[in-house]
């Protein structure tokens, strides 16, 4: 692990996972398109997927040298969002961010054989383990539809990237349909990928068009404070009623899981039982574990299930180069 992040030298060759700046003698591995997960510039080989490459466009990093493949290199499915996958090479398996559950249009990761795993463990402690998706559906449409019988608005909240567009293909049967203006263009750029989700309009010109005032509707948009001018204004203006999709709603010790008025345990990462079953499935000698509690988990998997296993931190590159 470097400052720059994780660093692989094989047969010569410099392999740079998920990078803050690319190398520009290595091949540099974008696993997905999230902000935190995008390099800040160009240089070198950049490694991703043609999703990856065309989100990240969208989003303002056009990606230079892009190759989709390379020899002894394998890209597998890693079930985070569209386009995100995990590195098989040498023996080795980087997942990047991984979510072995099926969710809408995003089928779970299948776990390669390896001798040596890096993952993430966002949500790598016990108390994370998250409902099964037909009940976080059915208890959904339960509190839509009483509140919709009440005549009021329903605004659904989860990342720009990822989540809305699960949330829109899960619960896109309700209408009037609205989407956040920014929810709405990814959404469209998810549909020239292939994906099938429902049209709607853009907030602005629903607003515009005093559509809005036509009550009741459902909108998707991005995460935000209850604070945020846009959330302050649907809730004073129509009466709004907000329901949350994160990973850490019903967790007691981080309260931003919990910033809209219903919130519901949903993630497009694994939970903690996910994460052990994934690494067992891997059959992995050596487990390195990155984002997340990692010293947690990797004290997990080595006093219970007696494996191999450390976090990856930046003094312990030589361990594994």
């Amino acid at each position: 692990m470097t400052k720059n992040g994780i660093l692989c030298e094989v047969n010569e060759r410099r392999i740079c996972l998920d990078p803050k700046n690319t190398d520009a003698t290595g091949i540099n591995f974008v696993s997905h398109a999230h902000a935190d997960h995008l390099p800040s510039k160009n240089g070198g080989t950049i490694l991703a997927s043609i999703e990856t490459s065309e989100i990240a466009n969208l989003r303002g990093f056009k990606m230079e040298n892009h190759i989709e493949s390379l020899d002894d290199f394998s890209l597998i499915d890693s079930g985070h969002i569209l386009g995100a996958k995990g590195l098989l090479f040498d023996d080795i398996f980087y997942t990047g961010d991984i979510c072995t559950r099926n969710r809408g249009f995003l089928q779970g990761a299948k776990i390669p054989k390896c001798k040596t795993l890096i993952t993430e463990c966002t949500f790598g402690l016990p108390e994370f383990v998250f409902p099964k998706m037909e009940e976080i559906q059915k208890q959904v449409n339960e509190l839509i539809s009483e509140l919709y019988g009440k005549g009021i608005p329903v605004i659904l909240m989860g990342y720009q990237l990822g989540k809305a567009q699960t949330i829109t293909q899960l619960f896109g049967h309700w209408g009037p349909l609205y989407f956040h203006d920014s929810v709405k263009e990814m959404n469209t750029l998810h549909q020239k990928l292939g994906i099938e989700l429902r049209d709607g309009m853009g907030h602005s010109e629903a607003q515009k068009n005093g559509l809005l005032d036509k009550k009741p509707w459902i909108m998707v948009a991005p995460m935000m404070s209850s604070k945020s001018k846009f959330i302050q204004e649907m809730k004073s203006k129509y009466g709004a009623v907000t329901i949350g999709f994160s990973g850490w709603a019903q967790s007691t010790k981080f309260s931003f899981g919990r910033r809209t008025d219903y919130s519901i345990p949903m993630s497009d990462h694994c939970d903690f039982n996910e994460l052990v079953d994934m690494v067992i499935q891997s059959g992995a000698e050596q487990v390195y574990t990155i984002h997340g509690f990692v010293e947690e988990f990797a004290e997990h998997l080595k006093k219970k299930l007696g494996i191999s296993a450390q976090p990856l931190l930046e003094n312990s590159l030589d361990d594994f180069t």
